[in-house]
């Protein structure tokens, strides 16, 4: 039998070989990015790119009340709950 795969186009996506489930919740949360060339994130239930999976995955992520600021230039902050690969 032959086995069904996804690929992305981009040579940085994702390739999975096998059932993917996800199940990602976000509640009461925030992001905010002040000044330039910030990023400020809440991401839950993700598979980003650069990332080979084999096999069946599963991703169970909840966040609740988090909060991801930036204040000044060419800060960070991220809040990741169920994150597979990438930056």
């Amino acid at each position: 039998m032959a086995q069904q795969i996804q690929r992305s186009s981009n040579p940085q996506g994702v390739q999975i070989q096998g059932n993917t489930t996800i199940q990602a919740e976000n509640q009461n949360t925030s992001a905010l990015a002040v000044g330039q060339g910030n990023d400020s994130r809440n991401i839950s239930g993700a598979i980003k790119g650069g990332t080979q999976i084999q096999g069946n995955t599963e991703i169970r992520a909840k966040q609740v009340n988090s909060t991801a600021v930036t204040v000044g230039k060419d800060n960070k902050a991220s809040n990741e709950a169920g994150v597979i690969g990438g930056k």
